[in-house]
């Protein structure tokens, strides 16, 4: 069997097109088509139910996709294994994270990782929902929160401590909250769909409900609010540095809690041994981590 056939209907059912699949190879739709094609003659069985809008697995594709899989999951390995020490990481390394952690901490690192690595790409997409990895192609995932999926294959890469924060303004037109009790007087600016903000009271948690007449399904849309005024926000200390140092913005500091500190981590979609690629940038951006956190 051609593992370049293999690996255009492993990317078929990835993507769930096979013209998508081409494209992620550097391939016309119709190359791709052929490619399959081919793998499905050497089998001797059909792997795709195909049309023009849908695509959809045989039994026979079931049962060979694991396999297929392997095969390429184990190619790429071996491939990276063999060359990493020698010429640096390669390939396409797709990269999912934060849309404002993006901005201010991931792309700066990207230069440098280039530089060092020639035949590296990055493809960075910044969202701040978790994507579905395997669907997506996606080599990592760089999230904040507490994670709650125990299904996930994560590292912790640092502590994210956070603060309420306003602007000068607000804080002037409405007064500074001093316990947690005086929130439900603020207008609060959460992510949408959050209904309570989680703080560490006295040894232990509690969960504050919160009034909100703004939400932003991006945090860089409530960080944005806030800063013009219309609120208490809660933010990572990472992205309030420059507001709060010009003067954008004002820590909220409370007398009887504080935020509940979550962490940074990279989600992977397998247990098997991490491709140099991965390695490489996930090692940059522990140790801009790091440099972040000696500096405040």
């Amino acid at each position: 069997m051609n593992t370049d056939d293999i690996e255009v209907f492993v990317g078929a059912v990835s993507s769930g097109s096979i013209s998508e699949a081409g494209r992620r190879l550097g391939l016309m739709p119709m190359a791709a088509t052929r490619r399959l094609s081919a793998l499905e003659a050497t089998l001797g069985v059909r792997l795709l139910h195909r049309t023009t809008r849908s695509l959809s697995l045989t039994p026979e594709g079931e049962t060979f996709l694991p396999y297929a899989q392997a095969i390429i999951e184990n190619e790429h390995q071996g491939r990276a294994q063999v060359r990493a020490d020698t010429l640096g990481a390669a390939g396409l390394l797709r990269v999912s994270v934060p849309i404002v952690f993006g901005v201010k901490i991931v792309t700066p690192l990207v230069p440098a990782i280039l530089a060092a690595n020639p035949e590296l790409q990055i493809a960075l997409d910044m969202n701040d929902r978790l994507p579905d990895l395997t669907a997506t192609g996606t080599d990592l995932a760089i999230r904040i929160a507490r994670l709650k999926d125990s299904s996930l294959i994560a590292q912790k890469l640092a502590d994210n401590p956070r603060t309420l924060v306003a602007s000068p303004g607000y804080l002037e037109r409405r007064g500074m909250p001093r316990s947690i009790d005086d929130l439900a007087h603020h207008d609060c600016l959460p992510m949408t769909g959050v209904t309570h903000w989680t703080f560490v009271a006295s040894g232990s948690e509690t969960h504050v409900r919160i009034g909100s007449r703004f939400s932003s399904s991006s945090i860089a849309g409530c960080q944005s609010a806030c800063v013009a005024g219309a609120g208490i926000t809660l933010l990572s200390e990472w992205a309030i540095a420059d507001d709060v140092l010009e003067g954008r913005l004002q820590r909220v500091v409370l007398d009887d809690a504080t935020p509940e500190e979550i962490g940074i981590w990279a989600v992977y979609p397998t247990t098997r041994n991490v491709l140099p690629k991965v390695r490489v940038f996930v090692s940059a951006l522990r140790l801009a981590l790091q440099s972040e956190t000696n500096a405040r």
